[in-house]
């Protein structure tokens, strides 16, 4: 079914659920400074916020990945406006109840790469219903957000680049494209915490030769995810990851992991993900962030409609740069003051990442949390 064709389906829901785009977010912004009107002309919020300098006054938002989805993530969202009409949009778009789903599981669907990405999308735009209503000024004061990984899907939502339903309906495509690639071989995602003398790259050229000795046809071993300093995500065929496991004490690695994912995202194993996920990008409608929105790929701000399209399909086979992302952000002279910075969706692996990379950005982090407890 095309995307026109199922935003359509979803339209009458979809008109409360696009109250997600504020009209603080109407705006587009320079990095922690002066916004401007996209016509030019100076709104009444626009002049407001020109008097205010100091990025303590602004905020942040960063959107979380899969592997952050937990079952009874949701709980403490559902009294939220529009809440409602967000799951009710995800089930005529998805075909299941993702609201039980979330709330209920069972976990073993939920961890699925299919499911738990339109979960932690919605989930994540979820939170931020909660966080408008609970700090409206989090959300009107908003200059910049990133997204890891489906994460960066919901922060262009945010920036009101993509619409909703629309956004969703390419999370949906792109997760089932994904699932299929990572059937092809066996593949997987290692994470790697090194020493400083650790040199991963050179680690991942080594278990490529150990495959090829197995007989293994063009091996894939790489970074996948940039962490924060010595944290790596290490992804490729499984193969190699069992090398790099059995070897860690002599590659200067001091922990690693195995990621319960499906396979080797953002890698090349992914590259027959790309067309699908293409092919719908060019049928929604994309417009220029009106926030700064940075991209997984390098971490530099979304600039165009165009760069957005081609960012997020090239994001499949490309290591997430967050570290990168993070330091673009949060870069700023000698005692100059931080933004707010809050983490909307489930699990706070985000903020763990920021403590790591800016202990003082983490000064002025919270977690907008997704259950009705303190976890």
């Amino acid at each position: 079914m095309l995307a026109s064709q199922i935003v359509n389906m979803a339209a009458a829901a979809c008109r409360k659920v696009r109250s997600l785009v504020t009209p603080s977010r109407r705006l587009s912004t320079t990095q922690f400074g002066e916004p401007e009107s996209s016509s030019g002309i100076q709104s009444p919020v626009v002049r407001a916020r020109r008097t205010r300098k100091e990025p303590s006054g602004f905020s942040v938002l960063l959107f979380p990945g899969q592997g952050s989805q937990f079952v009874g993530m949701g709980r403490g969202l559902w009294k939220y406006p529009n809440v409602k009409e967000m799951f009710s949009v995800a089930q005529k778009i998805l075909g299941y109840d993702l609201l039980s789903l979330c709330l209920e599981g069972p976990e073993e669907e939920l961890q699925k790469t299919v499911h738990c990405q339109p979960a932690v999308f919605v989930t994540s735009l979820a939170a931020v219903e909660k966080l408008h209503h609970e700090n409206p000024k989090a959300i009107e004061t908003c200059v910049a957000a990133a997204g890891f990984s489906v994460g960066e899907f919901a922060a262009l939502v945010f920036s009101g680049a993509i619409n909703f339903a629309e956004a969703l309906y390419a999370v949906k495509v792109r997760a089932e494209a994904m699932q299929k690639a990572s059937e092809l071989v066996p593949s997987g995602m290692l994470s790697v915490i090194g020493k400083p003398q650790a040199q991963y790259k050179h680690a991942c050229v080594q278990a490529k030769e150990h495959c090829k000795s197995l007989g293994v046809q063009d091996p894939v071993c790489s970074v996948a995810n940039y962490l924060f300093p010595d944290g790596r995500v290490i992804a490729g065929h499984q193969q190699a990851l069992d090398f790099l496991q059995q070897n860690s004490r002599r590659l200067h690695f001091i922990r690693t992991k195995p990621l319960p994912v499906s396979g080797a995202f953002h890698t090349e194993l992914m590259a027959s993900a790309a067309e699908p996920l293409r092919e719908v990008l060019r049928q929604v409608e994309v417009r220029r962030p009106e926030i700064s929105v940075y991209a997984n790929v390098d971490g530099k701000r979304y600039m165009s409609e165009s760069h957005v399209r081609r960012q997020l399909v090239k994001q499949l086979a490309s290591p997430v740069k967050w570290e990168q992302t993070l330091h673009e952000i949060y870069e700023r002279t000698q005692g100059e003051t931080f933004p707010h910075t809050y983490e909307v969706g489930p699990g706070k692996q985000l903020g763990a990442t920021l403590q790591k990379c800016n202990r003082r950005a983490f000064q002025m982090y919270t977690h907008v949390e997704v259950t009705t407890h303190e976890e």
